[in-house]
């Protein structure tokens, strides 16, 4: 039997909880090809320097066909290169933020606090809540749905959707075996479902103007032009998809790490202002986007030592680079407060995650509620159980036992 390298044990569900031993091996061979011809880059400077390297591509259409893949975000703004990512990109960003928006995400910080107290308050009378379903999954997801203007009631639907869509994606030496091949089969039909939902919402909205960024979109005859349909479309799913996976496991590992490390929790309590440098911070260490594998070589790059040869896929270990010692001291150890912390939690360059000022308003709120709110939070299951996903890494579920809700 032939041995696992680092990278095949570290994508192994029976290590999702805890890849990061197999990272600091990883981390001995910065770039590292694999035997199907990809090569899997794990350290933070290489990771940086390809991010914002002209010579790396994201688009699929120009990968060899013998590296071609289902991707659920095929034909969004994360499978383009410039300068046609950029004419899409402006068109997205004009109804999300600035310049055009430039208060929008501030002005939801009333109704992101209003959802939060009333997450909380329903618990009220619990000893013991399960932080995914009832507080990080619900206050992301609806935020996002008013904001695309997507009918509340549509969440578990797409929700469903969504799950199967993460459970049937697999990287690792698992992919091939008989009830991951049905998952991965079972995804791609339920990403056709939540492509066509959302192209018969788009559809309406060209019909019907509606208020949230979909309506907006469809009518957008800006300096730009309308975006075309399947692009229109491919966007939806993308800005649906993650505008909430990412909060959802950014707002449970927060959790799980101040658990994890009372001293932590104890700071925060007595020192909320350290929640904004501290929501940074757990985003190093458990990184939202673990892993990403949609880019590839234009030509012959030299780095590390390593010629990664044109027409390569690339895979960038988000999730091992946000710990390179070589980067972050002491960097298993969260430091609420950690100095000069840029991290790649949202990417960098030019597909550098313009969610990200949502994401972190969520989770500040989420996390400062949380410390301020619930009487004395304890984990009952650690590590808790983790999604199939390498990609979208987070918790399926956080049980955690409470003594009560403060008002």
């Amino acid at each position: 039997m032939v041995e696992e390298t680092p990278w095949q044990q570290s994508l192994r569900y029976a290590n999702r909880a805890n890849p990061y031993p197999f990272y600091e091996e990883l981390r001995k061979t910065p770039v590292a090809r694999r035997p199907d011809g990809s090569y899997v880059v794990s350290t933070y400077r290489e990771i940086v320097a390809l991010l914002h390297d002209n010579r790396v591509t994201s688009d699929p259409r120009k990968r060899p066909a013998e590296y071609q893949f289902a991707n659920p975000f095929e034909g969004s703004i994360i499978t383009e290169d410039p300068p046609e990512h950029d004419l899409d990109r402006r068109r997205m960003t004009g109804h999300f933020g600035p310049p055009e928006r430039p208060h929008m995400i501030a002005d939801l910080e009333p109704e992101i606090r209003r959802l939060t107290a009333e997450l909380l308050d329903d618990m009220k009378g619990k000893t013991r809540i399960d932080l995914v379903d009832e507080f990080a999954f619900p206050l992301p997801v609806t935020i996002i749905c008013k904001i695309l203007g997507v009918p509340l009631e549509s969440i578990p639907r797409f929700h469903d959707w969504i799950e199967s869509a993460l459970d049937g994606a697999d990287l690792g030496p698992e992919a091939n075996d008989p009830e991951q091949l049905r998952r991965a089969e079972k995804g791609v039909e339920e990403v056709g479902k939540l492509r066509q939902f959302l192209a018969d919402l788009l559809d309406q909205y060209t019909e019907q103007p509606g208020p949230g960024m979909f309506s907006a979109m469809v009518h957008d005859t800006g300096p730009d032009g309308r975006m075309p349909q399947d692009t229109l479309v491919s966007d939806a799913v993308l800005l649906l998809f993650a505008g909430h996976e990412t909060s959802v496991n950014l707002i449970a590992h927060s959790v799980l790490t101040m658990l994890r490390h009372p001293h932590v929790y104890e700071q925060l309590r007595h020192r909320p202002e350290l929640v904004v440098p501290g929501v940074e911070e757990f985003l190093r260490l458990e990184s939202s986007v673990h892993i990403w594998h949609t880019r590839a070589a234009l030509e012959d790059i030299e780095i590390a030592g390593t010629t990664i040869p044109k027409g390569a896929p690339i895979l960038l270990a988000y999730g091992s680079a946000n710990r390179d010692p070589e980067r972050f001291e002491n960097p298993d150890e969260p430091v609420l407060d950690r100095p000069d912390n840029q991290h790649v939690g949202f990417s960098q360059s030019v597909h550098y995650r313009f969610g990200a000022p949502l994401a972190r308003l969520e989770t500040q709120i989420a996390v400062a509620e949380f410390v301020r709110r619930v009487e004395n939070p304890r984990l009952v299951e650690d590590p808790p159980p983790y999604r199939r996903n390498q990609i979208f890494r987070g918790p399926r579920h956080l049980v955690v036992d409470i003594d009560g809700i403060r008002d």
